[in-house]
């Protein structure tokens, strides 16, 4: 049974609907189709609220793409995008910890082009020397016609919890 692209983002922003913050987009002329926001601060104190040791402050923005066929060119400019968007929204300073900057595509087919791209591409940043934190870029496409699931190296993480969701 071949599953529609919004019937798959759809069984997606349900299972993220719990723990995410999510804007929907209903741009025809855009492929963003949601963004979802997810912020966790853990903090330790001594005897009090006001004696703080440390916090460090968590972020992930998932930015869901839906498009029909995954071309190169979509594909960098919605990396693009999404790299940029995910920068203004990071909290970045004292207690940040890390944030993930993941857009994830939902598409019927990839271009073997977009796909070396997406499997070779690499985005790490550190802020002041890694004491302000870091931000990796994690990366998923999602092919509804042969129920696969492909990432980069920071992504790879997600591939399974992806499958279980889309494809079980």
């Amino acid at each position: 049974m071949a599953q529609t692209l919004r019937e798959l983002t759809n069984r997606l922003l349900d299972s993220y609907r719990r723990y995410y913050n999510i804007t929907i987009y209903d741009d025809e002329k855009l492929p963003l189709h949601a963004l979802c926001e997810y912020y966790e601060q853990a903090e330790k104190y001594l005897i009090s609220r006001k004696a703080n040791l440390w916090t460090a402050n968590s972020e992930e923005f998932i930015f869901l793409y839906e498009v029909p066929v995954l071309t190169p060119e979509l594909f960098r400019t919605c990396l693009e995008q999404s790299r940029t968007e995910g920068m203004k929204l990071a909290n970045i300073g004292s207690g940040h910890m890390y944030t993930y900057v993941t857009p994830v595509f939902i598409c019927g087919s990839c271009e073997p082009e977009a796909l070396q791209a997406l499997k070779k591409c690499s985005i790490h940043k550190t802020f002041l020397f890694s004491f302000h934190g870091w931000l990796d870029v994690r990366l998923a496409a999602c092919q509804a016609a042969d129920r696969s699931i492909i990432t980069n190296k920071a992504g790879k993480c997600m591939k399974k919890n992806l499958e279980k969701i889309l494809f079980s």
